[in-house]
């Protein structure tokens, strides 16, 4: 039964702390000194900053110290962290789906934490989502995290979900959502196994953290507590081709209980490929990659034309499957000429000189390419990261959701389909002009809107010529 449907709690500005003085001190100071401690006593944080953590959500004399070794990743590279989307499971209340709730601050006696309105607004399209106070008002799987947050990170917008029963695919599709860049971090917090003999909960626990460090989907409630909301995470983790970490692994018979039954703790860290970040750069991020591209869509050309090939460095990726769009400008820097796909079906090179060729001479809006134009042409070389599905249901929402300059987006509706590159943001800042013309570009008048209209979102390592010369 969804108990969050059926009574609503009466919303407030902030949400009170719940479990100051049970969970956790209840005073500022006794509180900011014992997440120091745990932090100082945390082994240093190494490699890249993560983008998903998982933690446990016991009173910090049991688990406190094993949330510190995730934590202790941030204190290194906090500053770019600015929004943390923070999932739990629920304790007290039944609800079926995810529970957002409906103030605007979570309070610690370290101070409140600001929600992130604009990205809780645009979950509301999403069926699974409720929005109801009544999950938050005494839930400490997600309250115990926010003063290890707030002393890592400082200020932060929060997107707290506690979440219910929920299908892996389900938790996924808000998780891709608010999934963000480098600027969101994403903590799902989970205990492991409940009230086993200490022996045996080591065991359980251990085969538990391997199946996570693999990224199984089908963890059961049973093995963590958590299981719902790790489930739909490892699922896009998966997806992205994330790579987890096993920070460490105890019980609260290692720590400060009896071992007749005790509750297993893990952290783990998760981080994203390089090349899977949606970042837009130029070809200083990879200049031997940039200039094989550019080299190999210049000689297409050039054959083409039948004129001499130059000489061009190679790069590995380039024998790789990949997805690519070639642009051509023509000496005024205006659109000459834009072919590309959308999915990795040959080899990265062979992708980019068949979409050169077709930008020069096949793009129906355009004439072909003539010999004289070609020495004030630019090119520009776009690599493709997978799509990923996007909901939102009116702008409002998909200015929630998207991210100017930096998603590549992807309309469809009954068989009308169009893109923009993330660089069409520079001409179309506006999200609803940048929505209306992409639903012009697939035939339909640009206030079109359809229930049944779906969205996707890329991001794109760009590498232009102009980029190299300066």
């Amino acid at each position: 039964m969804n108990t969050a449907r059926l009574a609503p709690a009466p919303s407030a500005p902030t949400r009170p702390a719940a479990v100051a003085g049970s969970f956790y001190p209840a005073q500022a100071p006794a509180l900011r000194a014992a997440v120091a401690q745990y932090l100082n006593a945390a082994p240093p944080g190494q490699g890249p900053p993560p983008k998903l953590l998982v933690v446990p959500h016991a009173g910090y004399v049991y688990s406190g110290a094993m949330a510190a070794r995730a934590y202790a990743l941030l204190r290194a590279k906090p500053s770019h962290i600015s929004r943390v989307v923070l999932l739990g499971p629920v304790h007290r209340v039944a609800v079926q789906g995810l529970a957002a709730p409906t103030v605007q601050a979570f309070a610690t006696p370290l101070g409140n934490v600001a929600l992130d309105l604009d990205a809780l607004a645009g979950l509301r399209g999403l069926p699974q989502v409720v929005f109801s106070d009544l999950p938050h008002a005494q839930e400490h799987s997600l309250e115990v995290q926010l003063p290890f947050l707030q002393a890592c990170l400082g200020n932060f917008k929060l997107v707290p979900l506690a979440v219910g029963e929920a299908l892996p695919q389900a938790v996924a599709q808000v998780l891709e959502q608010l999934w963000g860049g480098p600027e969101t971090l994403v903590v799902i917090s989970s205990d492991l196994s409940h009230y086993l003999p200490y022996a045996q909960a080591q065991t359980t626990d251990q085969a538990t953290v391997q199946r996570i460090e693999s990224l199984a989907t089908d963890l059961h409630p049973r093995e963590a507590c958590g299981a719902r909301a790790l489930n739909g995470a490892l699922l896009l983790a998966a997806s992205l081709g994330m790579q987890a970490q096993r920070l460490g692994l105890c019980n609260s018979g290692d720590t400060a209980g009896p071992r007749e039954r005790v509750v297993g703790y893990a952290a783990l860290a998760l981080r994203e490929p390089a090349t899977m970040v949606p970042a837009v750069v130029g070809v200083a991020g990879d200049s031997g990659l940039g200039a094989a591209l550019l080299g190999a869509a210049r000689n297409a050309i050039n054959q083409r034309l039948g004129l001499p090939a130059r000489a061009t460095p190679d790069h590995p990726a380039l024998r790789r499957p990949g997805a690519s769009f070639v642009t051509l400008h023509d000496a005024q820097g205006k659109l000459r000429g834009c072919i590309g796909t959308l999915v990795a079906t040959h080899k990265l090179i062979d992708d980019v000189r068949h979409h050169a060729v077709a930008a020069a001479f096949n793009d129906p809006r355009f004439a072909a390419l003539k010999l004289a134009e070609w020495p004030g042409i630019e090119l520009e070389v776009s690599l493709l990261d997978a799509p990923r599905p996007l909901a939102f249901n009116s702008d409002e929402q998909a200015r929630a959701v998207l991210r100017p300059g930096v998603d590549g987006v992807i309309f469809e509706w009954q068989g009308h389909r169009s893109t923009f590159l993330p660089q069409v943001w520079q001409q179309l800042p506006d999200v609803s002009r940048f929505l209306g013309a992409l639903k012009r570009k697939a035939g339909l008048p640009e206030a079109f809107w359809a229930p049944d209209m779906t969205w996707q979102r890329y991001g794109v390592r760009p590498f232009s010529e102009r980029a190299s010369r300066e």
